[in-house]
């Protein structure tokens, strides 16, 4: 078996074997941690891979739209976490939902949950949205009169029911290193805890869920926390590897792209892969600012070699991929060969190819 053969253009490579690995040791740090574990599946997206996780013993998940919610409702999962804002122009898609599944969905303004109230005919579950230094949505964990002010009109409503209080840290992904992730962390779990105080009374049986891959894969500090939502987990990619969230060998996705041309002239390789394939993220890789868009994998047969020294993916324009190195590594391919790129950011990276080629040479559906 050579994956090789049945690669034309930029494709996703899964491996399954790592992937599940992933898997299994997300749910043993729940367990260990006592925590409820419920996967993020916007990284993957796709029902096929979410069986992997539902044989892991999975029953419940969190996804970032109703859309999505529709797919891996109509894949037989029966307890999904909206993890965005309830969107009031989707009212008839949430009430419509709420009907065949339990629905898990977020709040943090009087006007949703007024919405909810008139316009749904079927009871949904609320979590209250909670910032703790992400600064994108929520309202921030010492506003406790505003989010009181949430309650009183939740516990008048006859169609919500209050879960509890949901955060995401997502500034652990702008952290410079795994020490600064504990610190962040710990000052999280230490204001939901306060949060969680102030309001146990009120509602005795409030849950707190907490959801970001970096955290969760380091750290074992966990006390007050009910649930965490990690999705990169399943795959890694560059940008968790830096960040010390995942060791190489547990990056679970690789894009194969075709060499098209090279240029001796300014040790410039051109691949077949650009931003509608990768996106244009990128990391800092140095002091002086140079921006790796992805790190360099030889394609084996039967997978990827470990991050190759020598060059790295240097830019990005809509089809095409630059890759500046050294000679010797310059001289190692040729037009037509294969490189793989580990990616930076492999959520993105899956949204944007939609499908997967495991290692076995089974293609895997995305959610279109």
């Amino acid at each position: 078996m050579d994956i090789r053969i049945h690669i034309k253009k930029p494709t996703l490579l899964l491996d399954k074997n790592k992937c599940t690995k992933n898997i299994e040791n997300m749910i043993d740090r729940a367990k260990r941690c006592n925590l409820s574990l419920r996967p993020h599946f916007k990284t993957h997206q796709s029902a096929g891979v979410g069986e992997w996780f539902r044989e892991l013993g999975v029953d419940k998940i969190a996804v970032s739209s109703l859309e999505m919610a529709q797919y891996f409702a109509d894949n037989n999962w029966k307890d999904i976490t909206v993890a965005m804002p309830v969107n009031l122009r989707e009212m008839d898609i949430i009430d419509e939902l709420a009907k065949k599944i339990t629905l898990n969905i977020l709040v943090e303004s009087a006007e949703s949950i007024h919405h909810l109230e008139a316009e749904l005919n079927n009871k949904v579950n609320a979590y209250i949205k909670v910032d703790t230094g992400y600064h994108r949505t929520g309202i921030a964990a010492a506003d406790t009169e505003s989010i009181q002010n949430l309650l009183n009109y939740i516990k008048s409503s006859t169609r919500i029911e209050f879960k509890g209080f949901l955060a995401h840290s997502g500034h652990n992904y702008n952290a410079a290193d795994a020490e600064e992730i504990h610190k962040n962390h710990k000052q999280t779990v230490l204001d939901l805890n306060e949060l969680k105080d102030v309001f146990r009374s009120q509602f005795p049986d409030l849950e707190v869920s907490l959801g970001d891959t970096p955290a969760c894969s380091i750290s074992d500090e966990f006390f007050g926390i009910d649930e965490i939502r990690p999705g990169n987990f399943a795959f890694y990619d560059m940008m968790q590897f830096v960040l010390g969230s995942c060791e190489e060998n547990e990056i679970a996705v690789a894009m194969a792209c075709p060499i098209i041309a090279k240029h001796a002239d300014r040790n410039e390789i051109v691949i077949y892969g650009g931003g509608v394939h990768f996106s244009k993220e990128y990391i800092e890789a140095d002091d002086e600012g140079t921006k790796l868009f992805g790190s360099l994998v030889n394609i084996k047969p039967d997978g990827w070699s470990p991050i190759m020294s020598g060059g790295f993916l240097s830019s990005l324009s809509q089809e095409h991929g630059i890759i500046k190195c050294n000679e010797d590594f310059f001289n190692e391919f040729k037009v037509g060969d294969l490189i793989g790129i580990l990616p930076i950011h492999s959520c993105m990276t899956a949204n944007l190819m939609g499908e997967y080629l495991t290692l076995e040479e089974e293609t895997i559906e995305m959610m279109k």
